[in-house]
């Protein structure tokens, strides 16, 4: 349809193609490759969330212009993901695609969420250990913000993450229709700006910022917060399953029904 998408772009039905195909070559990754772009992933993710920690600490611009500007800057993150190349878990529940299309099994698609789900949290928790370390960041906004995702119930944590990964997925999903890099950082600014600015949850960005809090606490004078592991378990649980239900289904299976489910292949 190049009448109505023009030529600067590639349209939805090649998107669609090209991310079942990139969904196979990422289920055929070896093991150490993979796991191994997935801590990058986990790295990157977190240096989004450093980026936007450091920009809006102390900012005066009001709780709307400050959390987009913190979702702004937290999009270095997802950019990194995709120009740099890196195995990102929620990015890849794009994946489906490719498993519903029967090009990959049900054993190799598992395979890659868990290797790389893993990798990511080994990079994200990595860099919250060098950041720690480095004292970057104010040690009481960090803990107050981990323990704000902690607090929240399961359902409202699940849901979040829902519409969190609606938006991040959409945001791949745009950046691969452009052709050239600037074009790819312009996709993907917006829709991870609003994710952030509205509060949603990301379960790797949680790998990065939870764990931060809880070693920023020692830091801190009478903190108010005792984070755990069970803590962070309690939130990346219902987080994670709202990003596979907003990735998965409601972009990468509605997406499938659209463009795919007649079987057809690009050559």
């Amino acid at each position: 349809m190049p009448e109505l998408y023009g030529t600067e772009a590639h349209s939805p039905t090649e998107i669609a193609a090209r991310v079942e195909d990139v969904g196979v070559a990422k289920a055929g990754l070896a093991l150490l490759p993979m796991f191994t772009l997935a801590v990058l992933a986990g790295g990157f993710i977190g240096l989004g969330g450093l980026f936007s920690s450091v920009v809006t600490a102390g900012s005066e611009l009001g709780a709307g212009p400050t959390r987009l500007l913190g979702g702004v800057c937290f999009s270095l993150g997802l950019i990194l993901v995709v120009i740099a190349g890196a195995e990102l878990f929620t990015g890849n529940n794009l994946m489906v695609m490719a498993w519903v299309s029967r090009r990959i099994t049900l054993g190799r698609l598992l395979r890659n969420f868990g290797v790389v789900y893993l990798g990511n949290f080994v990079g994200a928790a990595g860099l919250a250990f060098l950041v720690w370390r480095a004292r970057v960041v104010d040690p009481s906004g960090s803990l107050e913000l981990a323990a704000g995702k902690c607090d929240l119930t399961f359902q409202t944590a699940l849901f979040r993450g829902v519409l969190c990964n609606m938006l991040v997925c959409l945001a791949v999903w745009i950046a691969m229709g452009a052709r050239e890099v600037a074009g790819k950082v312009l996709a993907i600014v917006p829709p991870v700006a609003a994710f952030v600015a509205a509060g949603f949850e990301h379960c790797v960005a949680n790998m990065y910022f939870i764990p931060l809090g809880m070693l920023q606490r020692e830091f801190v004078v009478r903190p108010r917060h005792h984070l755990d592991a069970g803590d962070l378990a309690a939130n990346l649980i219902p987080v994670t399953l709202g990003n596979l239900v907003g990735g998965a289904l409601l972009v990468a299976a509605v997406y499938w029904t659209i463009y795919r489910r007649g079987g057809e292949r690009r050559s």
